[in-house]
């Protein structure tokens, strides 16, 4: 792995990355690396503990792995650096289940799938790094090309895949219905994940959007999402986070009209950073959209109804960008203008949703699920970050090591906008070739540090 990292390093500051990277391709592959791990043996350990109470760091483990073989598609990519999603967190609890079960599903599929059921989990949905090796078949990429990965795994070989990829009966989301995913030194992922990485971004910035990014693209920009258009009143929830983040930089580039919602001044100051005027602090105004756990208070959906057409000049919400879940959905449904859309894409506050139908089906509204992107709504985000028109969030980054203590940060909502793990990468700030279109996004790009 030293051998791997010096080279990659040796592109730093030279006038001719390419050629310094190209060089991986003479480099023997490692016996093993070191990856995060959850293991089988400990699937049990937070049985009967809220799932507040759960600790990440006691359930991550960094450990040297087998390198697995390489399979047709494929590629082998060295991890320069990663990032936190909320499903390495409900990976690291066992929670909704332990994805062990995802693994073993997996593993009958074919011979070449058994090497993902172990007893371990590699987990990770986001790398960026540099291509290794490729396996037969693969012409798009070669060893040295520089990349950042998504996480949509799927094997297209039913007809159901080829209209929208993501309909594919064996979708797959890298790093949690797989193994060897991207919080490692090295990470194998099918050729059709791969995407050019940023060039004026850091290794940390550009493995940062991946899964939140194209998440929000499809949720919002495309046609199997909201098909959001220009003037639109967008609704966002969390709307500074890792997901969130993304969504309200989607609706201002987009001529949309991002109504944020945070739960604190310093979260509401960073939307407007992004540029985002309407933001409702619903700690600073005391939104408690349930009057007991089992009880949702209505006179809170319509105060907070009220409190959006205040913000817009009397206008409801177009779209509804949904995912804590159950603590929101019923005031989302409530909220959204008559013809309205509420499209959610994940349930961080509980899977078991409640609403009143009557605001629902009496108002013509639609709810609409969202899961990850296809690969053509994954490179189109991707192009937006290269483009400068959409900017990372990276708000800290831990080294591999550290994973533990920032999966937890991410469990506790003690964090903002995206946190990295550094992974081959021993600094963070490296990886940037684009030094002149970097000075001109700076600002933009680093505003999400140190918060």
């Amino acid at each position: 792995m030293q051998d791997i990292l010096e080279a990659i390093m040796a592109a730093e500051g030279s006038s001719q990355p390419e050629r310094e990277l190209a060089g991986l391709a003479g480099l023997p592959v490692p016996e093993s690396y070191r990856g995060v791990v959850v293991r089988a043996e400990d699937t049990r350990m937070f049985e009967g503990m809220a799932t507040r109470d759960k600790d990440p760091r006691k359930a991550l483990h960094v450990q040297e792995v087998p390198t697995p073989e390489l399979g047709p598609g494929e590629a082998l990519v060295a991890v320069m650096a990663s990032a936190i999603n909320y499903n390495t967190v409900w990976t690291s609890i066992f929670e909704p289940l332990p994805t062990f079960k995802f693994l073993q599903r997996y593993g009958r599929l074919s011979e070449l799938t058994r090497r993902h059921d172990l007893p371990y989990h590699v987990v990770g949905s986001d790398a960026a790094g540099v291509v290794l090796r490729t396996g037969p078949g693969v012409t798009k990429w070669k060893a040295g090309d520089e990349v950042v990965a998504h996480c949509l795994s799927v094997e297209l070989e039913d007809s159901a895949g080829h209209d929208d990829t993501m309909l594919d009966p064996q979708q797959r989301i890298w790093g949690f219905e797989t193994n060897f995913g991207g919080l490692a030194e090295l990470a194998i992922v099918k050729a059709n994940q791969l995407m050019p990485k940023p060039r004026h971004l850091s290794w940390e910035e550009a493995a940062s959007p991946g899964l939140v990014n194209s998440t929000a693209y499809r949720q919002l920009v495309s046609h199997h999402g909201a098909n959001m258009k220009q003037g639109d009143v967008v609704l966002i929830w969390g709307a500074s986070g890792g997901l969130g983040g993304y969504a309200t930089q989607m609706a201002l580039n987009g001529g949309a009209i991002p109504v944020c919602v945070v739960s604190s001044p310093e979260k509401a100051e960073l939307c407007r950073k992004m540029g985002a005027e309407l933001v409702i602090d619903r700690t600073a105004e005391g939104f408690k959209f349930w009057s007991d756990e089992h009880t949702q208070d209505q006179d809170e959906w319509r105060r907070f109804g009220e409190r959006i057409r205040e913000l817009t000049g009397g206008e409801d919400p177009d779209i509804v960008f949904e995912h804590p879940g159950r603590e929101t959905f019923g005031a989302s449904v409530y909220v959204a203008k008559k013809g309205g859309t509420i499209v959610t894409c994940a349930s961080t506050s509980g899977f078991n949703h409640q609403y009143d139908n009557r605001y629902l089906w009496m108002h013509l509204k639609r709810i609409v699920g969202s899961h990850f992107a296809n690969y053509h709504e994954a490179w189109q985000a991707n192009r937006l970050v290269a483009l400068g028109k959409v900017h990372p969030t990276v708000s800290k980054t831990y080294a591999l090591e550290q994973t533990g203590q920032a999966a937890y940060e991410v469990h506790r909502n003690a964090h903002q906008g995206k946190v990295g793990v550094r992974c081959l990468a021993p600094a963070d700030g490296l990886g940037v070739r684009d030094i002149e279109m970097r000075s001109r996004h700076e600002s933009a790009i680093n505003r999400f540090r140190g918060h």
